[in-house]
């Protein structure tokens, strides 16, 4: 049987109707930039294997940080023990998150970070004896699948099977260009008729949305209009930290600071699934007291794996490198020259670009879903090309790795146009 074949036999993929989906296309090997099929095809890794991945593929630098800390301890409890991995992430980190950050807290994934958030905003009411159960997002969010990143998240067909089920959320829309009193009014009357303990966005950038963008200064307005209404903030950073956005957290930005900023996918460079939470002191201060029940009763088995913390390390090593900054600054140019090239083409209703990050929406006949005929059509076609992109809906995007080569990134430009033609 071909890996493909036994696949089918055994595994439940994310993200799929089986019933109708094309069988996935099982990969052998990876370096840089490319992944190679059973069958030795090749393939661009232009989203960075959803986001997590971008100093490319079998990382000899990560790999032989990994190996190091394998070789001296692999993994220990993080209830009542600690060690030096953990407190040196927890220091690098320190030295470039927003200097309101002052401690942190180890988890699994994304969605696991947002989980502890959200926990953390509710509890911290709790302990100071006040009842506030609202929680403020935007509209068409995504935090992740667990139950209270999933009711923080606004798009419908995810949750739908979930309805009454979640904590009480609250969306408002987003400060896009020319909408943002219409968000400042929107925050401001959700505090005035709800309990609410915090806010969370994803800065900037909503990826899962279609990499909807705005501006700084906008989400800076919402913050301060929080802080005047003692409303606990939370920068979801899963997406866009650690470079995408071209400083190393899109909250550098931003002249307002939250009170916690969720971290993972890039954070151990694509290699070993880790998350951490951060948090100001003050949130901090209202979990510590001589009443027990007044901790953070939250935890995971492998909370801190100290070889995540050796990748973790080695991810903020080489992203603090000039060729990696260099690398980010020369793919952001690459993009906004091929933005100039396509923003007017008849088929494109819309480009954006930050950082890495670029997206073109494509025109449609129909109004397109998530998961539609448009992209279906999209996604095989970038997949024959050899070129990995996963469209949402008619928008397709590029979140590449930073060492992509500037002849690998011109394909994927090529790719786009020949689609953008086709349909």
């Amino acid at each position: 049987m071909t890996l493909t074949e036994k696949d089918s036999q055994y595994l439940w993929h994310p993200y799929t109707q089986h019933k109708t989906s094309q069988t996935p296309i099982a990969i052998s090997r990876g370096e840089g930039a490319l992944l190679w099929d059973e069958n030795n095809k090749e393939y661009i890794d232009a989203i960075a294997s959803w986001w997590v991945n971008p100093f490319g593929h079998s990382n000899k630098f990560i790999a032989d940080a990994i190996y190091k800390q394998l070789t001296t301890l692999e993994h220990v409890l993080f209830g009542g023990f600690t060690h030096e991995p953990a407190i040196k992430v927890a220091e690098r980190l320190m030295e470039i998150l927003p200097d309101n950050q002052q401690k942190i807290f180890f988890s699994d994934n994304g969605s696991t970070a947002v989980e502890v958030a959200i926990k953390v905003a509710l509890q911290y009411f709790f302990n100071k004896g006040e009842k506030r159960t609202t929680i403020i997002a935007f509209e068409n969010a995504f935090h992740g699948d667990t139950f209270a990143a999933m009711a923080a998240s606004g798009i419908s067909f995810y949750t739908q099977a979930f309805q009454g089920m979640f904590i009480d959320v609250v969306r408002i829309p987003v400060p896009v260009k020319g909408q943002e009193e219409v968000s400042f009014e929107a925050l401001k009357n959700v505090i005035q008729n709800h309990n609410c303990a915090g806010f969370i966005f994803e800065p900037l950038v909503q990826g899962a949305a279609g990499m909807v963008m705005y501006e700084a200064e906008a989400l800076a307005k919402l913050i301060g209009i929080c802080k005047e209404h003692n409303v606990l903030t939370i920068a979801d950073e899963v997406m866009t930290g650690f470079g995408k956005t071209g400083k190393t957290f899109a909250m550098d930005y931003v002249a307002e600071n939250p009170d916690m900023i969720c971290l993972s996918k890039a954070l151990t460079g694509g290699t070993i699934p880790m998350a951490i939470t951060t948090f100001t002191q003050e949130v901090f201060d209202a979990f510590y007291d001589d009443d027990i029940n007044k901790a953070l009763f939250h935890g995971h088995t492998f909370t801190a794996n100290p070889t995540g913390c050796a990748a973790a390390l080695a991810s903020i090593d080489l992203l603090q490198t000039n060729e990696m900054q260099t690398n980010i600054e020369r793919i952001n140019k690459s993009h906004l020259e091929f933005q100039k090239r396509i923003e007017n083409h008849s088929k494109v209703v819309t480009t954006r670009t930050l950082g890495v990050i670029f997206a073109v929406e494509i025109k449609s006949d129909s109004e397109e879903s998530y998961y539609g005929s448009m992209r279906t059509k999209l996604y095989n076609f970038f997949i024959e090309k050899g070129v990995v992109l996963r469209p949402v809906g008619n928008i397709v995007y590029i979140l590449p790795p930073y060492i992509m080569t500037d002849e690998q990134l011109q394909k994927v430009y090529k790719t786009i146009l020949e689609a953008i033609e086709m349909v």
